[in-house]
């Protein structure tokens, strides 16, 4: 039975995929047997996706400017994750981690590494490409289109963002065509403007993440 629904959702996807035209910002629908294989990998290895590290750019843009961080990323999809700041200097060695009990912050650098419990906030959890992959799945309405870059072509994945955040809405996920690998993703808000930017540097798919990672 699941295998008929992944199925049927799989052609529905390939149907939206084939009308999705985006005109004015460097989208197109799939066009060839090469970018439908692609996707169809793409889509496999996001369902297959178990956790992940990646070491990644963040910034958070609004019309004060925008903050740039450096980040290490470790997350599950069953929703543990641990994330570092690397840079910029005066916030480096901060860690967040969520256990899927509690959330808590510290600082590596501290003494003591003094632990504060923190609650959740979308500017936080929706970074993360696992929340992506929810967003994905669960989305009323999904995209997916081409990009073609200098760097080579990549598949475009789109999935609204639940819980009507006003600045967080939609998110788009960049996947290169011939690694397989996430390159970025935009979080946008309602008037299409870009609030949270994350690019890959590295990634890892399916890496074995001990429990103790995710607690201080």
């Amino acid at each position: 039975m699941k295998k008929k629904c992944f199925a049927l959702f799989m052609t529905l996807i390939m149907l939206v995929a084939a009308v999705t035209a985006c005109s004015g910002n460097g989208l197109r629908g799939p066009q060839d047997a090469d970018e439908i294989t692609a996707f169809e990998q793409i889509q496999r290895m996001l369902f297959e996706m178990q956790s992940f590290r990646a070491v990644a750019t963040v910034e958070y843009r609004s019309n004060k400017g925008t903050n740039t961080y450096e980040t290490v990323q470790h997350a599950r999809i069953t929703g543990e994750y641990r994330i570092e700041v690397t840079a910029p200097q005066e916030v480096a060695g901060s860690v967040t981690t969520n256990d899927g009990r509690q959330i808590l912050q510290f600082n590596t650098r501290v003494n003591g590494r003094v632990s504060l419990a923190v609650q959740e906030t979308p500017e936080r959890s929706e970074i993360f490409l696992t929340s992506f992959i929810h967003n994905y799945r669960q989305s009323q309405e999904v995209s997916v289109s081409v990009a073609d870059m200098d760097e080579g072509v990549r598949t475009v994945l789109e999935a609204e963002v639940p819980g009507n955040h006003p600045y967080l809405t939609m998110a788009r996920l960049w996947v290169d065509n011939t690694t397989l690998l996430p390159v970025k993703l935009i979080i946008f808000d309602a008037d299409g403007a870009e609030r949270i930017v994350i690019t890959y540097h590295i990634f890892e798919y399916n890496v074995v993440l001990e429990d103790g990672l995710f607690t201080v």
